[in-house]
């Protein structure tokens, strides 16, 4: 989420005509076409896609500032002399999570690693026994919370929460 992805063609000589079809998994259809011998395109996509050609290189696809929205299925299409080529990627947007730490009121630690895709893997340093939910929220992600079942010792514990995710790792420690 918020990075450009690039997504590129197949170079292919004596190109007659380029098409993207984009399937997102929320919205409509979305077609970019470039038509070599009008040397002309069309574009009915949000402002954000758009084409990248550079000389010499394989016509790509931009996508700036990826959001969940743009997660499906590209399609690239070209027309040349010596055949029609197509080019399917399946996007899948990552959202890291916000990691928190906390002690609740009974003194237990509490971690929280809020709206994630897909949804973080909580654990704790020592290993010990906890309870997990999540939260599903409307946009896809996911929160997930962690809490340490408490403990029967007088002596101040420091544990520490590692939130894993594709996205990237995190890890804090705390003493409730």
């Amino acid at each position: 989420v918020g990075n450009s992805s690039v997504l590129t063609c197949p170079l292919k000589a004596h190109l007659s005509m380029l098409t993207w079809k984009i399937s997102p998994k929320v919205g409509g259809l979305c077609i970019l076409v470039y038509r070599v011998d009008h040397n002309t395109t069309h574009k009915n996509c949000s402002d954000n896609i758009n084409w990248t050609f550079r000389p010499g290189l394989a016509p790509a696809l931009e996508i700036q500032q990826v959001g969940i929205a743009q997660e499906g299925n590209y399609i690239c299409e070209t027309a040349a002399i010596d055949g029609n080529f197509h080019k399917t990627y399946h996007l899948t947007v990552l959202v890291p999570p916000r990691p928190s730490l906390s002690c609740d009121e009974q003194g237990s630690p509490v971690c929280e690693a809020a709206a994630g895709k897909p949804p973080a893997q909580l654990s704790w340093v020592p290993e010990s026994s906890s309870t997990a939910e999540e939260e599903c929220h409307h946009n896809g992600t996911v929160t997930v919370l962690s809490k340490l079942t408490a403990c029967s010792s007088n002596e101040t514990k420091v544990t520490t929460c590692v939130v894993s995710h594709p996205a990237g790792n995190w890890s804090q420690a705390i003493a409730c």
